[in-house]
């Protein structure tokens, strides 16, 4: 491809208002006055020297404004291309390649009634979407009148970054979290090729449930059944190819291959809340660590909002307004994911006299067809049919058995814009209060703790959850209504817990559903994450006397392996007369199971447990078929297969036949994996290094277009790294190239009422400029387990700040 040319700005620029600059010095920082149309009063804006926000405004309105007009400022492009994705409007910009993916994304917007919408948030929200756009769009009219300011990427892409909407911010739906649609498929390719019983191996299900067929499906479901989906819920995937292709070119240019382990891609997330009784403070404690994928920038945006009767500090997704994990002076707030099922898939017979209409109880019933145009860069518009039943959007249609496939997802109803509910419960003052906001929580699905001044701690999980009556939601259904949702759980049906009497909670994905809870009836979802980083937070917290913020820290960043201590229990008794067995396991004497940088052991362990382990452990246990049908088995039910021998038929018809094929697994799989390590790393196990094998690289969307220069500028890492996918310091890797792909890029730790002695960190930096000392200015800390000071009080504000923006109203 040629080089991109940057586009000529004096050109796109005619017509664009300007706006008028200021610049002075005061109190030792850089100061800049900007006069901005809509604000309605003087606001300011103190950016410390860790590059936090801290927003004083003299209302709400003007300080969502400012929100608006500070994100846009530090990262333009990657909100302005969030929106572009959500709303299917990436052909526009980056020409033909992109036309697939922005039909499949419309597929799933929100369609319904907006005033429905907006009502589902509160009565501000509105308002508050209505500010916040106005402030982006404001920073856009601002660069586009100011073109030294345009950030690089426009120039670099050649375009401008579009104005936004109120409803774009809430209409986007396909960033959310979803689950469990890719694992419904799954599952009944398995009973395709095999049976349903061998679906065990590779998801585990929890509580205790086993799936049943429903009635009426044909599990054999086509190759590219998901292709659709994918496309409308992945990343924007930017190369020379996608830039310069053709308009035959469907998308597969830009498709990104899906993880063959499901646990890959699975988000996890941390938090705990500590009691002032189990606290070193003698105050509440709240840690949160949300696990995602990393990029540069960020994923989080942390940023502080003061105004009178709002003073709120933390962290949310750039895109939008509020924080979501963080605190209001009063209360303090954190959020993991909470695993309730929101998606299923359904299959219709069609009309074989007109594949336009499906069956419906009985009757054939027309599909409802929207039409649109997508605009092209370089080209005509193209035209997109987009398709729904009664159900949701049809995402498949299979000629060769006369089927279409369409989706149901909790995330297309009112009130389920991803995060955006957090405008509500950031306001709350008590746990009364909290729990009222969170009621009608939609989306994510969420563990959310709580921790107050007065020293009262909580748990209150959130999320939209259908109930399926006759059904268990884990396999695709018929959809010709036999199988549908009856409503929805209320919010005061989900578990919670107040003031519980160990002095602290915590959360990590698990299933924490209580023993007593009716789940057979609600069947929330059975497929939760691995419990081994709750298991490592529960031990430790549970292990100290008190808990100290330091104490927090340390367990944010704890790299030991609960699977790890397992599986080296096991090989301990035994031996080989293979002398490279052998030798892997003296590789494993005296290791305390902490995944360091330079750790020999980890590198084994993890080459072993993702390259050799799971592969032995389904050839052994499953048909030849089932094995085919699916990826990496899960490792739970790998590891409770081996420490129960006896109990699993699958490996053996008595005890001693089962611990002997246990054994030969266990030890023909780790000499495999040592002779790998041998070729990767040479003779001497000594010398073995798992961070020459795992890092970390946060990529920039553009890297892939740029040269090797610019590429280094706009990419943070390589970075070697330490830990693995179950300890708390989730590290989560391909095992194709060990290439980090889930972790927490931000922490926070709240000291909840001496609030000044809060700290967090947000790698790589908060800023989306590469050219601003804010851009990866943190990688360094977040890779060593350091933080920074998350400064509250104006004063301590005032004492470190580095520069500041002063608005006033143009009039």
């Amino acid at each position: 491809m040629s080089k991109l040319k940057p586009l000529s700005l004096a050109l796109l620029l005619t017509g664009c208002a300007a706006m008028s600059l200021a610049h002075a010095a005061a109190d030792g920082a850089a100061t800049e006055t900007l006069r901005v149309p809509g604000l309605y009063k003087k606001a300011e804006i103190l950016i410390d020297k860790w590059g936090v926000p801290h927003i004083y405004a003299a209302s709400q309105t003007d300080a969502f404004f400012v929100q608006g007009f500070n994100a846009a400022r530090d990262r333009l492009f990657q909100i302005d291309l969030w929106r572009r994705r959500g709303l299917g409007q990436l052909s526009e910009v980056f020409g033909p390649a992109y036309v697939a993916q922005d039909q499949a994304t419309r597929l799933f917007l929100y369609r319904g009634d907006m005033q429905r919408e907006w009502d589902s948030y509160g009565k501000q929200s509105e308002r508050v979407a209505t500010a916040f756009v106005a402030g982006i769009n404001a920073y856009v009219d601002f660069v586009t009148a100011h073109p030294e300011r345009l950030p690089y990427e426009f120039r670099q892409l050649a375009y401008l970054p579009a104005r936004w909407r109120p409803e774009d911010v809430v209409r986007i739906r396909s960033h959310g979290l979803t689950r469990n649609l890719s694992s419904e498929v799954a599952r009944a390719n398995v009973a395709c090729k095999a049976d349903l019983k061998s679906d065990e191996i590779r998801f585990g299900l929890t509580p205790k449930w086993e799936a049943m067929m429903p009635e009426g499906l044909d599990p054999c479901l086509p190759k590219d059944l998901l292709k659709v989906f994918q496309l409308a819920t992945q990343d924007v995937k930017i190369t020379k190819d996608s830039l310069n292709a053709r308009a035959d070119d469907h998308g597969d240019s830009i498709r990104i291959a899906a993880a063959e382990n499901l646990e890959e891609t699975m988000e996890g997330s941390n938090n705990w809340v500590v009691a002032p009784s189990k606290s070193a403070t003698g105050r509440a404690i709240m840690a949160n660590d949300p696990h995602r994928a990393y990029s540069a920038p960020s994923l989080r945006y942390i940023t502080h909002l003061s105004a009178p009767g709002m003073n709120v500090i933390g962290a949310g997704e750039p895109a939008l307004p509020g924080v979501s994990i963080g605190h209001n002076g009063t209360i303090a707030f954190g959020l993991t994911i909470f695993n309730i099922d929101q998606e299923d898939l359904y299959v219709y017979e069609l009309n074989p006299d007109n594949p336009n209409e499906y069956k419906y109880q009985g009757k054939w019933e027309p599909f409802t067809v929207l039409h649109e145009q997508i605009e092209v860069k370089g080209g005509a518009p193209a035209s997109a049919d987009l398709s729904f039943t009664r159900h949701g959007p049809v995402i498949f249609v299979e000629k060769e058995k006369n089927r279409a496939f369409a989706v149901r997802s909790g995330w297309l109803e009112p009130g389920m814009s991803p995060y955006f509910g957090s405008i509500d419960y950031m306001r709350a003052k008590n746990f009364d209060s909290f729990k009222r906001a969170m009621l009608n929580w939609g989306a994510p699905t969420e563990n959310q703790v709580y921790a107050d001044v007065k020293g009262n701690i909580g748990w209150v999980p959130g999320g939209l959850a259908p109930k399926r009556p006759n059904w268990d939601g884990l396999l695709p259904v018929p959809g010709d209504g036999r199988y549908e949702w009856a409503g929805f759980w209320r919010g005061d049906q989900l578990p919670s817990t107040y003031n519980p009497k160990q002095g602290w909670f915590a959360s990590a994905n698990q299933m924490n559903l209580p023993d007593d809870y009716p789940y057979r009836e609600r069947k929330l979802g059975f497929e939760w994450t691995n419990n081994s980083r709750f298991t490592r937070i529960s031990e430790v917290l549970a292990s100290l006397k008190k808990v100290s913020l330091k104490d927090s820290m340390r367990l944010q960043n704890d790299d030991l392996s609960i699977p790890a201590r397992r599986l080296a229990a096991l090989l301990k008794p035994l031996t080989s007369s293979d002398a490279q067995t052998q030798a892997a396991l003296n590789v494993f004497n005296g290791w305390d199971y902490v995944e360091r940088v330079d750790s020999p052991q980890a590198a084994l362990y993890e080459v072993w447990l993702t390259r050799h382990l799971g592969k032995a452990f389904k050839d052994a246990v499953l048909s030849k078929e089932a094995a085919a049908a699916m990826g990496a088995p899960d490792v739970a039910v790998v590891l409770d297969t081996l420490e129960q021998p006896q109990t699993q038929v699958r490996l053996g018809a008595n005890a001693a036949e089962a611990a002997k094929k246990r054994d030969d697994i266990m030890l023909t799989s780790l000499g495999g994996a040592y002779a790998e390590m041998v070729k990767l790393q040479g003779d001497d196990a000594g010398k073995w290094q798992w961070g020459k094998l795992h890092h970390n690289l946060m990529e920039h969307p553009l890297a892939g277009v740029v040269d090797e220069a610019m590429r280094a500028k706009l990419n943070v890492g390589p970075l070697p790294k330490h830990g693995g996918a179950y300890s708390p310091n989730q590290s989560t890797y391909r095992p194709s190239d060990f290439r980090q792909t889930n972790g927490p890029s931000f922490r926070v730790v709240v000291d909840v009422g001496n609030w000044d002695n809060s700290v967090a960190v947000n790698s790589p930096g908060q800023s989306g400029d590469p050219d601003s000392p804010h851009y990866r200015d943190l990688a360094d800390k977040w890779l060593n387990g350091e933080y920074f000071p998350l400064l509250y009080s104006r004063k301590a504000v005032e004492k470190a700040t580095t520069q500041r923006i002063v608005l006033e109203p143009a009039r």
